[in-house]
């Protein structure tokens, strides 16, 4: 079964494994099989689920509400988040204002049907939005019940530290950040991390598996596999374009020795190296039908030795973006419309 943590020093405990619906649902899979795979999520130990109302516009908060209808609620730890437009692109339907958060927060509880979310998350910093209005906003959310807890995604080590300030001083905590995070994206170790720790914040982390790259499916000089990330024109292909070059192909083929080594699945050891770190509550993991859970999960409660995450780190030197400079180009200058 899957292990549990806690989210940053509060008293959450979520899944060290947490299902993440982005992509697959409502997109890449149709909605029996997405439900499906929702539920064996549940059966394999899988708690806590993470969602956005951006993902497949509105599509992917549906069908998660779906899924785990009947699951009683206090059994369940729901993560959603707000910024990017969804529905009509009005001058107000994107960003961290007051009005957008609150039409945010009744929108995700509308299509998941619950009550309240146990974290509520700032999907990307709004430079257009003060951010005393923002955190005033997410605080109010609080109080009212519609949102347990609160987070951030893919915000700067500074954006952070200045957010979580004015959320102590409104009465209300941060508790956690979503960042992109993978052997072959360590973007977030220099800064983000030790910011965190100090707050007493956790890591949310998605693409443990770096878009599926890590799994070593891709093969150097051969076309990717039909059916794959790479392959898919609703958008996976182009977040998984940045592996894609012929020298992290190749390095990423370097690791299949050491996880045979360490008796592992190329996933499963992707995934037990994030969260070797201890700054990391949760790896958001998805799949497109369920049968892929099945392994992925097995990497909860895995301890790789000191030998294998440095050969790991070794086979992907040159090619892992450990740059603290790319996580100040991730959330855009102007709302998007």
């Amino acid at each position: 079964m899957v292990e549990y943590r806690y989210l940053g020093n509060s008293g959450l405990r979520i899944t060290e494994i947490t299902y993440g619906n982005w992509v697959t649902h409502g997109l890449q899979v149709d909605r029996d099989k997405a439900i499906a795979t929702v539920h064996r999520a549940l059966d394999l130990g899988i708690t806590s689920f993470d969602t956005a109302d951006v993902y497949a516009n509105t599509g992917a908060e549906k069908i998660l509400g779906k899924a785990l209808k009947g699951i009683p609620r206090e059994d369940l730890e729901i993560f959603t988040k707000v910024y990017w437009p969804v529905g009509n692109r009005g001058p107000n339907n994107a960003g961290l204002s007051r009005k957008h958060i609150f039409d945010g927060i009744h929108g995700s509880l509308r299509r998941l049907k619950v009550d309240y979310v146990d974290l509520y998350q700032a999907h990307r910093f709004d430079y257009e939005t003060p951010l005393e209005e923002t955190m005033r906003a997410f605080g109010d959310i609080v109080r009212q019940g519609k949102a347990m807890y609160i987070g951030v995604s893919e915000w700067t080590a500074e954006q952070i530290r200045e957010g979580h300030a004015l959320a102590e001083e409104l009465g209300f905590q941060l508790v956690s950040n979503q960042p992109q995070y993978s052997a072959l994206w360590r973007v977030i170790e220099d800064k983000v991390v030790p910011t965190c720790e100090e707050l007493g914040m956790s890591q949310i982390v998605w693409s443990p598996m770096a878009q599926g790259v890590l799994s070593g499916k891709y093969i150097p000089g051969e076309q990717p596999p039909a059916g794959s990330r790479a392959t898919d024109d609703k958008g996976g292909a182009n977040f998984v374009k940045r592996f894609m070059d012929l020298e992290t192909l190749q390095a990423v083929q370097r690791l299949k020795p050491i996880a045979a080594e360490a008796g592992l699945s190329m996933p499963q050891m992707a995934i037990a190296w994030v969260l070797a770190n201890p700054n990391v509550a949760a790896a958001l993991v998805g799949a497109s039908r369920p049968e892929q859970l099945d392994e992925t999960v097995k990497a909860s409660a895995i301890t790789l030795d000191t030998n294998t995450v440095e050969a790991i780190n070794s086979a992907l030197a040159g090619v892992s973006n450990q740059d603290p400079q790319a996580t100040y180009s991730v959330s855009p200058r102007t709302r998007p419309i």
